[in-house]
């Protein structure tokens, strides 16, 4: 009884070291998978971590190709103009204006005409009307545009003081409209077109690339046919002072057409016009300019 009294006793403490060892086992197999658990989860953390601060830095570079990408691209195309103007020491150019025209099928009407096969008349009066300074300038008229600018009540209605130059390069790279974007763009252009260009140059595509009569008329060529029936050189000094005076906004001041308005203001044109016999002296060449006989046709 005894021995089977203790027996029992010793299965019973052995049953009980058993279970306590498998549940320490097990306490230690979760402990372990607990702790590999927060393993895992700190190293997907860490890798999350990794790779959201790659995506990032892959963002931020991307971000800063673009930007690159963009400024050259916008320096691209503000260099341009001054690529293009050595170029347009010859040839015929056609304004901004023209191409869009021609680009959206509207018509454009122009006959390309050397200065020398035009009325002498058409680019005196043209100077007088338009930059009276135009041969003693650098391309921008310092003292005109700081007349403007005092007879403005401020900065943004100051109009006028654009030379001929500036409107060269209006017409030939820039858009139509007054913007402070705009002239910043054309003051820098026009000093690079008065470089590089002789005055003579700069008149002879101003008039061959102005917009001068309603329904796409551009040039004086054009003009002249448009509205008085007959060639730019065969233009008298009247006609030279309409189409000067038209100018501005040929299609409400038509020359073909004239208001009385018009026609005042090209009777002070065609005056100034014979009291400044030399305003277009840097267009000619030595004795010519001296003694005011136009060059000959060529």
């Amino acid at each position: 009884m005894t021995t089977t009294r203790a027996t029992k006793r010793n299965s019973a403490v052995t049953v009980r070291a058993t279970v306590g060892e498998i549940r320490r086992f097990c306490q230690g197999i979760f402990a372990g998978g607990m702790s590999f658990a927060r393993y895992a989860r700190r190293r997907l953390g860490a890798m999350r971590r990794l790779r959201g601060r790659r995506r990032r830095r892959r963002q931020s570079i991307n971000a800063y190709r673009a930007v690159w990408v963009a400024v050259a691209l916008v320096v691209a195309l503000l260099l341009v103009p001054y690529v293009l103007t050595p170029l347009y020491l010859v040839g015929r150019p056609a304004s901004t204006l023209m191409m869009w025209r021609w680009a959206t099928g509207a018509r454009v009407e122009r006959i390309w005409v050397p200065i020398g096969r035009m009325s002498g008349e058409l680019p005196r009066t043209v100077i007088v009307a338009e930059d009276a300074r135009f041969c003693s300038h650098i391309g921008i008229d310092l003292q005109e545009l700081r007349e403007a600018i005092a007879e403005a009540d401020d900065l943004s209605e100051a109009r006028g003081g654009s030379t001929l130059t500036q409107q060269v390069a209006k017409n030939l790279f820039l858009w139509q409209g007054r913007s402070f974007v705009r002239k910043a763009l054309e003051f820098p252009l026009a000093l690079w077109i008065n470089l590089v260009m002789s005055k003579r140059r700069q008149l002879e595509i101003y008039l061959n690339i102005a917009e001068w009569g309603p329904n796409g008329v551009f040039g004086a060529e054009a003009a002249s046919r448009y509205a008085f029936a007959k060639s730019a050189a065969q233009m008298n000094l009247r006609e030279a002072a309409m189409l000067a005076a038209s100018l501005p906004n040929p299609v409400l001041r038509n020359a073909r057409k004239p208001t009385p308005l018009l026609a005042r203001i090209a009777g002070i044109y065609e005056a100034r016009s014979v009291a400044s016999p030399q305003v277009d002296s840097c267009i000619q060449t030595g004795a010519r300019a001296r003694s005011g006989v136009k060059l000959p046709a060529g």
